[in-house]
C-alpha cells in the first residue's frame, strides 16, 4: 500500500534509521517479523513506523473506547428553591450546585411559588440574584429568568476558566494550611446529596 519510492524510517524501538527505499524498509520489517506503517504520510518524505499493526490497532481501539467511557454527558441539574428559603438550606444547595457545575453539568433553579406568595414574586428574582452572585466565579447566566406558571427558572452552566482559577486557588489554600498542620476545609462536601438526585424536593 506505500507507493512512495523513499520514506523515513523509524524502528520499533523508535529510533530513527534515515530516508531509505520503500523496498528496502519494508525487507527490515520483515525480516523482525513486523510490519511498515506509514505514519505522517504529508511529510517530505512520509515517515513510516516499524511495529505490529494488529496490535496497533488494538490498542487504538481500546484507547479509544476508554476515553469514551471516561467521558462526562453533561446533564441539566435542577435543583427546586421557595422565595424564603432558609439560610442554611440555600447555603447547602449552592454547594450542590457548585459541585454540579464542577462536574461539567447545567444547574437549573426553580423558585416554587405556594399560594400569596405569587404576590410576590419579586422575592424569587432576588433569591435568583443571590443565587447567580454566589455562583459567578464558577458559572456563567444563560439567558434570563423565565416564569412558568408558579414557577420562576434560571439556568447556569459551568465557566470552565472560573473553575479552574477556583481549583487552583482552592489548592494552593490547602496546601498553605496542610504546610502550617492544620486541616483544609472543603469546598463542596462530596458526602452531602440534593434531595430527590436531579431534582430537589421544594421545602416545605
Amino acid at each position: 500500500m506505500i507507493r512512495v519510492p523513499e520514506v523515513r524510517v523509524i524502528n520499533d524501538e523508535g529510533q530513527q534509521l534515515g530516508i531509505m527505499s520503500s523496498d528496502a524498509a519494508r525487507d527490515i520489517a520483515q525480516r523482525v517479523g513486523l510490519d511498515l506503517v506509514e505514519i505522517s504520510p504529508s511529510a517530505q518524505p512520509p515517515v513510516c513506523k516499524i511495529m505490529d499493526y494488529g496490535r496497533y490497532k488494538y490498542e487504538a481501539k481500546k484507547k479509544a473506547a476508554n476515553q469514551k467511557r471516561s467521558q462526562h454527558h453533561a446533564q441539566v441539574k435542577e435543583i427546586k428553591v421557595r422565595p424564603r428559603i432558609a439560610e442554611n438550606d440555600l447555603d447547602f444547595k449552592v454547594r450542590n450546585a457548585k459541585r454540579f457545575l464542577i462536574e461539567g453539568d447545567k444547574v437549573k433553579w426553580t423558585v416554587i411559588f405556594r399560594g400569596r406568595e405569587m404576590l410576590h414574586t419579586g422575592l424569587g428574582r432576588e433569591l435568583l440574584t443571590r443565587i447567580t452572585q454566589s455562583l459567578a466565579e464558577l458559572s456563567t447566566v444563560e439567558g434570563n429568568a423565565i416564569m412558568e406558571g408558579r414557577m420562576l427558572h434560571l439556568t447556569v452552566a459551568p465557566n470552565r476558566a472560573g473553575i479552574e482559577r477556583w481549583q487552583k486557588e482552592n489548592a494552593r489554600q490547602a496546601e498553605e494550611l496542610e504546610q502550617e498542620g492544620e486541616t483544609p476545609d472543603a469546598g463542596v462536601d462530596e458526602d452531602e446529596e440534593d434531595d430527590g438526585g436531579d431534582a430537589a424536593a421544594p421545602e416545605r
